[in-house]
């Protein structure tokens, strides 16, 4: 089930948010609730899949249990955190790597054949939130909980069950049974939801189909390279407001019912470094990959530079093989990894923070650079191979690129000048910066200009969700990229 839906929106979302609040003076009957409309949310789009994700959770809440009582037997933990990690990893792996390990073994077993396996929907994320529940009771940070249904609200949580934030047990065990709603966090939570609605409906859904066709004109050699430009700038609109509307639409469910989840995006493309993007994107699988896998190798604590370089890399191949079994994404990620690793070893980002023109020049040069490497990046995070990829960059680079803007190119922004506009605005922090700004005036002008930015802002929020119900009474295009993860 989609958030972006009219069932979700007129009949899922209403039914939960009464119930849940009729439910009040009962936590745990809350929490069963919740429970059990998560595996429903799950269900009415993998009906036989939610049998996974319910095996998950019993699985980690019976490994958890064996973790504490193993306290003091070393030996004995590791077994079972191997365990946890084979069992996990193993059925991730099935879902959604056989069938590529088959075909690369097709090429020296021409008559191997490979089975069709659909892939759950959520499964990378369901499953790096379980392994977070054992792998925090193993590191000392939390007790395991006796009770199965509370550890099944946490990995089934339907907020963010499909499409995160990943969400570390650390960081939400005291708020399964602790959380406290209140009328300020449930209408903070309605207007994050709506925003996040209106990027998902108004902006990626829109950029969706000019990416798409610019995808296709290419593959049959139609288009110029400013052409290819700009359809991979559409396409990465789109995913930025695609992950990060159903983040804002995840955050503000859960603030709604009482949880505070972690922020997933922090205005990426504002970014004047690689590694910088990378603080700001997708945070909740940066984290992961920073507590779970890059500081148990030693993270750059280690004292050869070699071993920070190795540390690196497999935190970027693994952070490829997570988004996808396919070259591209391996790819993809060794990219990111090269990257990084490039401005660390000439330690890039101590020259943004210069004084005067030198850091100031360095900056706006550092975001041109940036961009550049993040659009290059979506090529190969878009195509469905390397060979698409290849072509792909191949029209981006053509030397009449510098020939400027070429009439696809000019059509294209012409006729969608409006989402491009809004795309761009979009992408700075106003709110950041208007809250940092405090002029020194009497205060009952203070109190005018808040009191019209709050009229602002409930109209303009009632306006993007009529026009975004308006968009899906329609039946507008409405994909989701990170389905596929």
């Amino acid at each position: 089930m989609l958030f972006s839906s009219l069932v979700f929106l007129t009949l899922f979302l209403p039914f939960t948010m009464l119930t849940y609040y009729l439910l009040k003076p009962w936590r745990q009957a809350q929490n069963f609730f919740i429970f059990l409309v998560s595996l429903f949310f799950y269900a009415w789009g993998e009906p036989i899949f939610v049998l996974i994700l319910v095996f998950s959770i019993f699985l980690n809440w019976g490994l958890g249990l064996f973790v504490e009582k193993s306290t003091g037997k070393r030996m004995q933990r590791r077994v079972v955190l191997i365990l946890s990690l084979a069992l996990n990893l193993g059925i991730m792996y099935y879902f959604k790597y056989h069938m590529f390990t088959l075909s690369i073994l097709k090429t020296w077993f021409p008559y191997l054949e490979i089975p069709f396996i659909r892939l759950p929907i959520g499964i990378s994320f369901f499953t790096f939130q379980a392994l977070s529940y054992v792998l925090d009771i193993y590191m000392g940070k939390v007790q395991a909980n006796k009770n199965p249904f509370q550890v099944g609200l946490y990995i089934a949580l339907f907020p963010q069950l499909i499409a995160g934030p990943i969400l570390r047990y650390e960081t939400i065990a005291e708020q399964i049974n602790s959380r406290k709603e209140n009328i300020a966090d449930f209408s903070h939570g309605l207007v994050r939801f709506v925003m996040g609605l209106g990027k998902k409906v108004l902006l990626a859904n829109q950029f969706a189909l000019i990416s798409e066709e610019s995808v296709r004109r290419v593959s049959y050699g139609a288009v110029t390279p400013s052409g290819a430009w700009v359809g991979i700038l559409a396409y990465a609109f789109q995913i930025l407001f695609d992950f990060s509307g159903y983040s804002d639409m995840a955050i503000g469910l859960g603030k709604m019912m009482g949880f505070h989840f972690p922020e997933n995006f922090d205005h990426p493309y504002i970014s004047v470094s690689v590694s910088e993007f990378w603080r700001r994107w997708h945070i909740s699988l940066g984290t992961w990959f920073r507590e779970y896998v890059y500081f148990p190798l030693g993270g750059s604590r280690v004292s050869h530079k070699g071993r920070v370089t190795f540390n690196l890399f497999v935190v970027w191949a693994l952070t490829g093989i997570w988004h996808g079994a396919n070259w591209t994404f391996i790819v993809w990620g060794i990219f990111y990894f090269l990257l990084i690793a490039i401005e660390k070893a000439i330690a890039y980002e101590k020259y943004l923070v210069a004084n005067g023109f030198p850091g100031w020049l360095m900056r706006r040069i550092g975001h041109f650079y940036t961009m550049t490497s993040v659009l290059v990046g979506w090529v190969l995070f878009r195509a469905a191979s390397l060979r698409d990829a290849w072509c792909y960059l191949g029209v981006m680079f053509q030397q009449s690129l510098f020939q400027g803007l070429q009439p696809d190119a000019r059509m294209i922004l012409g006729e969608n000048k409006v989402f491009f506009i809004a795309a761009f605005l979009a992408c700075f922090p106003w709110n950041e910066w208007f809250s940092s700004y405090s002029p020194k005036a009497p205060h009952w002008f203070v109190f005018i200009l808040n009191l019209a930015k709050g009229v602002v802002l409930t109209m303009g929020v009632l306006l993007i969700l009529v026009l975004s119900v308006t968009y899906l009474v329609k039946g507008s295009y409405n994909p989701f990229i990170y389905f596929n993860f």
